[in-house]
């Protein structure tokens, strides 16, 4: 059987809707048999050998002819077209006719198990990019995420943004600190600053702590709230930390205040290789179970290579978390993308 391009799409007659369309869901019916394929549906069945040729081209000059100009590169579209196919799906290209209410997000629309394109209930929208196809931080959510990479596997990240939600409840009593070079010291601080609101760290152990150390970040949202008095006031701890690090702390000073607004604990990520890992509800540090998520604050307008959105995820993957994005526009807004392994 073979078949003829017309304006992006592919047009198949004979016994095409009975075929691939009726009975295994590629393409969308037109008039009597004939249906027309999305191309990179045309290119499975080629390469299936259900179709013989497109305009007297076989799988590869297909392939390479609808490549040709495509920065998106079709070829990935393809590997994870074939993909999702040999697991049991159906799918349908997220484009007008074939889909209702296509996602300008996604490419491909994938069915549930047992569901097909007409009128199925969809498991996943999924984009598709290349291993070295740089992705805005600003465009996760809500969108699966298929990254074809150079030997021809297909990796999957689920991203949402629903963002993370707290329970914990907890006022800061008054106390006074002094400033050191990059923390701030506590003398004799009350037991529930820390054992209650998880602020700081003990100096020495809890058991013979009679000091306090804080954070620069925890300290300044601490003065922020009136909660900490050090000599020079809250604008001289937020000196000293941008001193220390420059303009990334106001950017973990703002996250982390958010943060705490919601109730969410942040403490340092540092051994994640995270900025804060974060406790959902904490009652009491002797009580106190595992972090849920590994937060890196990052501006708005990142970029992320795939490579480097593989790191973030593996880090989390591997100590149980979720890796979780702050992202800060020039207005103060966080949005919190998240990502994870997904197995369709």
């Amino acid at each position: 059987m073979e078949a003829r391009r017309r304006d992006g799409e592919v047009v198949v007659g004979g016994h095409a809707r009975q075929q691939f369309h009726d009975a295994r869901g590629y393409g969308r019916p037109l008039g009597g048999n004939e249906i027309a394929l999305a191309p990179v549906e045309a290119a499975h069945l080629l390469y299936r050998g259900d179709l013989d040729a497109v305009d007297g081209m076989d799988f590869a000059d297909f392939l390479d002819a609808i490549e040709d100009g495509d920065a998106d590169g079709v070829g990935a579209r393809f590997l994870t077209y074939a993909d999702l196919r040999s697991r049991g799906f159906y799918l349908a290209p997220e484009r007008e006719g074939w889909i209702a209410d296509p996602r300008e997000d996604a490419d491909l629309a994938v069915y549930e198990r047992g569901e097909d394109p007409r009128g199925g209930a969809v498991a996943y929208h999924v984009r598709v990019i290349g291993e070295r196809t740089a992705v805005p931080a600003a465009t996760l959510g809500n969108v699966t995420l298929a990254v074809a990479d150079e030997e021809g596997s297909v990796t999957y990240f689920e991203t949402a943004r629903e963002g993370i939600e707290g329970a914990t409840t907890f006022d800061p009593p008054a106390v006074e600190g002094v400033l050191l070079s990059d923390r701030v010291l506590v003398p004799d601080p009350p037991e529930e600053l820390h054992e209650r609101g998880f602020y700081g760290q003990p100096v020495g152990g809890r058991e013979e702590a009679d000091s306090l150390q804080l954070s620069l970040v925890e300290a300044a949202s601490l003065a922020r709230r009136g909660s900490l008095s050090v000599p020079g006031g809250a604008a001289t701890i937020e000196d000293r930390g941008r001193t220390v690090e420059g303009e990334r702390f106001d950017q973990r000073l703002a996250v982390y205040g958010a943060l705490r607004a919601d109730g969410v604990v942040p403490k340092t990520g540092f051994k994640f290789g995270a900025d804060f890992r974060t406790y959902r509800e904490v009652t009491s540090v002797e009580d106190l179970d595992h972090s849920e998520a590994l937060v890196w604050v990052l501006p708005a307008g990142h970029a992320f290579e795939p490579r480097e959105l593989a790191l973030y995820v593996r880090l989390a993957g591997g100590v149980r978390k979720r890796a979780v994005f702050a992202l800060r526009d020039e207005e103060g807004g966080i949005s919190w993308p998240s990502v994870a392994w997904v197995t369709p």
